[in-house]
């Protein structure tokens, strides 16, 4: 079943109304608030569809921030059943800090047919490249990089791998530079970071490293529609992080997961800029009007596209 082409719009509208709210706050130095007029306005769009939605990705219980929670129903309750993954401020410290690259992003899919994943961290890989046995979460970093290269036919000083600049990255990045691979470091949101492997004007061959689980869901939305490759392992620290994983109906905790296990079906998936960054502009207010652009991806109907809308205040 596909998911109904004329919903697009209104969660095209969903993300950049969300975007609007949290741009009044970039650069204030206050990711609470930032998040939160974010979360507040995209609850207020969502339940103004007719759609029955459940969240089974929210976000917030890592920043302590108002969450648009697992579980939550959203939606008039008329409508298609769908699931729904959301992450009103990707980039929360991006928005406080006036830095590039916040966004607020959703993607939706049918009924049970988008991955529950708890607020954790997820190990995760993520190319143009679409077969079996090229790149594997379970190979070394060496092993992936190698197999890359042949693969495009590119020496590995020609190849870029995009990571999260954090010291849980040390050992891959000294592998990455032995190898003489160009890095692209970023210091926040991961939803952009897996998603600069869908088209070569991004020039990045490989996403790579931990990061979060709900971001990785979010991501696979997007990869799918890019027939793209996706791996996520999710990593439980806690007892309390495995009893929710087994809650969620998570029973194998070390499992790998691919693509079509975290999405399946068909989906929408739309990332509005908030500050401008690689992906998408940030929104612009001239006036009373103000200018959006959001990366919007619709598997079925081979939707893969920026929009740019310009609209009144």
């Amino acid at each position: 079943m596909a998911i109904d082409k004329n919903l697009i719009d209104q969660f095209i509208k969903v993300t950049t109304k969300a975007a609007l709210s949290s741009s009044y706050l970039v650069g204030k130095k206050d990711k609470i608030s930032a998040d939160k007029a974010a979360v507040d306005s995209m609850r207020l769009e969502l339940n103004k569809m007719n759609i029955q939605g459940e969240i089974v990705i929210g976000e917030g219980e890592l920043d302590e921030a108002p969450m648009l929670y697992i579980g939550e129903k959203i939606g008039n309750k008329n409508g298609p059943e769908l699931d729904i993954a959301v992450d009103p401020l990707e980039g929360t410290n991006f928005a406080a800090n006036n830095l590039p690259g916040a966004l607020s992003v959703i993607a939706i899919a049918e009924k049970n047919n988008l991955f529950k994943a708890p607020e954790t961290y997820m190990e995760k890989i993520s190319t143009k490249v679409n077969e079996n046995d090229v790149i594997d979460l379970d190979f070394t970093v060496k092993q992936n990089i190698c197999n890359l290269s042949d693969y495009l036919n590119k020496n590995p000083e020609n190849l870029t791998a995009c990571i999260l600049d954090r010291p849980r990255h040390k050992e891959i990045i000294d592998e990455l530079k032995k190898l003489k691979v160009n890095l692209k470091l970023i210091t926040d949101g991961d939803v952009s970071g897996a998603l600069l492997v869908t088209e070569e004007k991004y020039n990045i061959d490989i996403f790579l490293g931990i990061g979060g689980g709900p971001e990785g869901v979010l991501a696979a939305a997007a990869l799918d529609a890019f027939n793209c490759n996706f791996q996520g392992r999710f990593l439980f620290k806690t007892d309390e992080d495995k009893v929710r994983a087994k809650k969620m109906g998570i029973n194998d905790l070390t499992k790998k997961y691919e693509l079509n296990e975290i999405v399946t079906g068909d989906s929408i998936f739309c990332a509005t800029g908030i500050t401008s960054g690689d992906l998408v502009r940030g929104i612009e207010i001239q006036g009373d009007e103000f200018i959006s652009e959001t990366l919007v991806t619709h598997k079925s109907s081979g939707l893969k596209k920026v929009i740019k809308l310009k609209q009144n205040l």
